[in-house]
């Protein structure tokens, strides 16, 4: 089996937790939602601290604090309009895999979400995952019609995994 999400660990934590594998799960299960089959993409995912996440946020969106899940899409896959579908990504082969783009996420803000939630670290981790995969799909929730759209998206995919309603 090809790997579609290819994880890099800048804090040890992060591979202590089972980033991986987790993430492998969760980016197929995007995927299969929208009837992608996994092989002929990928997705580069770093697991990182708060600091690395902040520089990052800082530089890329002009917000110089720890956040969640970052989100650099490899090309911009936007709907035309408030409430479409974004235009989604043939794949390339198994040697060349279409990049879908890449994914940061922080240790220390996503293990404080969780537990001030009331969610396992799993369960609030494979969101993110989720919702990173959607936005690298050129799905988003700037929009109301784009937030339900997105929204239900995660929904159901969280389900298929056995997580819970995050919301």
């Amino acid at each position: 089996m090809d790997e579609l999400v290819e994880t890099l660990i800048e804090d040890a934590r992060w591979e202590a937790f089972g980033l991986g594998p987790l993430a492998e799960r969760a980016g197929r299960a995007v995927l299969a939602e929208l009837g992608l089959g996994p092989e002929g993409f990928a997705v580069s995912l770093m697991g990182c601290d708060d600091a690395r996440i902040a520089a990052l946020n800082a530089r890329f969106r002009g917000k110089p604090q720890p956040t969640n899940v970052l989100s650099w899409p490899s090309q911009d896959r936007a709907a035309a309009v408030a409430g479409g579908l974004p235009d989604l990504p043939g794949p390339g082969s198994a040697a060349d895999p279409a990049p879908l783009g890449d994914l940061a996420l922080a240790w220390e803000t996503c293990l404080a979400e969780a537990e001030a939630q009331g969610k396992t670290m799993a369960d609030h981790v494979t969101h993110l995952v989720v919702h990173g995969t959607l936005h690298l799909l050129g799905y988003d929730h700037v929009a109301a019609r784009d937030a339900a759209r997105m929204e239900a998206l995660e929904l159901r995919i969280l389900a298929r995994l056995g997580v819970c309603d995050p919301y």
